[in-house]
């Protein structure tokens, strides 16, 4: 890999790595997002009581939506499409309904009513896709500017840090061999070795993993470190646990389901405007004029409407994958694809994909420690590079608002280990739910218009 390369970032993969070495790459992808995008299925079966976690669904989406996005964006954007966050807050309330339609519904159906939210909020993007269309990318980006798009980045990372401190608690030796392998391949790593620190340090705290599991040691709480019980299960089905399509359900609608979940595209059509900034940053490319935002607001929106419509959760782009771009500096977009394409073929193996599920939450704590952390600093970046100016007033209060915003909100009533996400208001007998995220990219939106602008002096 020659001097110049590695500055710029490497945009053709195969012609500069070989085939080898880019399948591995798009191999640390998909690893890069798994833990994340298998976490929502997990939740949700929790959510909803659900006696099989939706996994396979969510992997086969994962791909499917990746794939699409970059069929949208002319193939030209490096971004993973994952199960988003960002609506959990809603899932929960709908899977709290209990009166009108909702009143005894199994949660398979509460499921499916709130899939159908997700379904017309993925339409929401296509709005505004028509709008940036009709009167310019840059009259509306004029609304989210850096001083708006930094800190909601910064704020992405930092709501996800609580999750990574919980998943490492569980093995702070295992989430600490993790981290401390990323960090010395990526620092003091030469060749391949500095491009795929993420999966090595998965492999390697794996390997460490399983001979402590059949040496009989267990997490320091008494529970085993490695859960096979998942894989063994459908192995014990035979050709059926290794080969089988994904169980997808359809989407049913209903208002209030909507008027839930709807309102959340709010916060995510600006998480993946500073995605797609994060990722303009770190590719040295300025992917709002091309593609164009109308086309990336119009790939993550129908892809998350697909994938509602059929069960799976909604799409964002993965801050995550970014930070396996910012580490591996391997900006090909190709890369990616063979991370949705592994991601298809892992949604038809139940076995396959449960084995890759059995990596330890720790392990996965410790590698969010630094892709949680990039992803805040990759907001920092997109501050100092667009030389927002913080002595002025105006764009301190702007970015203090989003940032209390956006974790006051979510950990205001933590008393017994409650954790509430945004607040939840009633409109005539409906009632809505704005997660904090959400209520941060409408402050900032808002404080941003209505606060004046220092005049330049000639």
């Amino acid at each position: 890999m020659s001097e110049e390369v590695t500055k710029v970032g490497i945009r053709d993969a195969v012609k500069e790595l070989g085939w080898p070495k880019t399948l591995l790459l798009g191999f640390q992808h998909m690893f890069a997002m798994f833990g994340a995008t298998i976490l929502v299925p997990i939740l949700l079966a929790s959510f909803f009581g659900l006696k099989e976690v939706p996994v396979q669904v969510t992997l086969f989406f994962a791909g499917i939506n990746t794939l699409f996005f970059h069929f949208c964006t002319k193939f030209k954007v490096p971004a993973f499409l994952g199960s988003s966050f960002a609506y959990l807050g809603g899932f929960t309330s709908v899977a709290a309904l209990n009166s009108g339609i909702y009143a005894g519904l199994s949660g398979e159906d509460k499921l499916a009513y709130a899939c159908g939210g997700i379904v017309v909020a993925g339409s929401l993007y296509l709005v505004l896709a028509a709008i940036v269309k009709a009167v310019g990318m840059k009259r509306v980006i004029r609304y989210l500017p850096p001083v708006v798009t930094g800190p909601i980045i910064i704020l992405i990372g930092l709501s996800l840090a609580p999750s990574a401190v919980q998943s490492a608690s569980t093995n702070w030796y295992l989430a600490g061999t993790a981290l401390a392998i990323i960090v010395v391949c990526n620092i003091w790593g030469k060749g391949m070795i500095k491009i795929l620190p993420i999966l090595l340090g998965v492999v390697g705290s794996y390997s460490i993993a399983l001979i402590c599991h059949f040496s009989g040691l267990k997490n320091p709480d008494g529970n085993a470190i490695l859960d096979f019980s998942l894989a063994s299960q459908y192995a014990a089905q035979g050709i059926s646990g290794f080969i089988s399509i994904p169980k997808f359900t359809i989407a049913k609608f209903d208002l209030q389901s909507i008027m839930i979940m709807a309102p959340i595209a709010i916060a995510t059509i600006i998480e993946l405007i500073g995605n797609i900034s994060s990722i303009s940053a770190t590719v040295g490319k300025n992917l709002f004029e091309d593609p164009g935002l109308e086309r990336e607001l119009m790939g993550d929106g129908i892809a998350s409407s697909i994938s509602g419509m059929f069960g799976g959760p909604p799409c964002t782009t993965y801050g995550e994958n970014t930070s396996v771009l910012e580490l591996s500096k391997v900006y090909d977009a190709k890369v990616v694809r063979i991370a949705a394409c592994y991601a298809i073929i892992l949604s038809f193996s139940p076995v396959v994909a449960q084995l890759i599920g059995s990596v330890p939450k720790c392990i996965i704590g410790g590698v969010s420690f630094i892709l949680y952390g990039m992803i805040s600093a990759i907001g920092i970046r997109n501050l100092v590079e667009n030389h927002v100016d913080f002595t002025d007033s105006r764009n301190l209060i702007i970015a203090a608002l989003i940032l209390v915003t956006g974790l006051g909100f979510k950990f205001w009533n933590v008393q017994g280990g409650e954790c509430i996400d945004g607040i939840t208001f009633s409109l005539g007998s409906t009632d809505i739910t704005l997660t904090a995220l959400a209520l941060a990219s409408i402050v900032g939106v808002v404080a941003n218009a209505i606060l004046p602008e220092k005049k330049k002096e000639e």
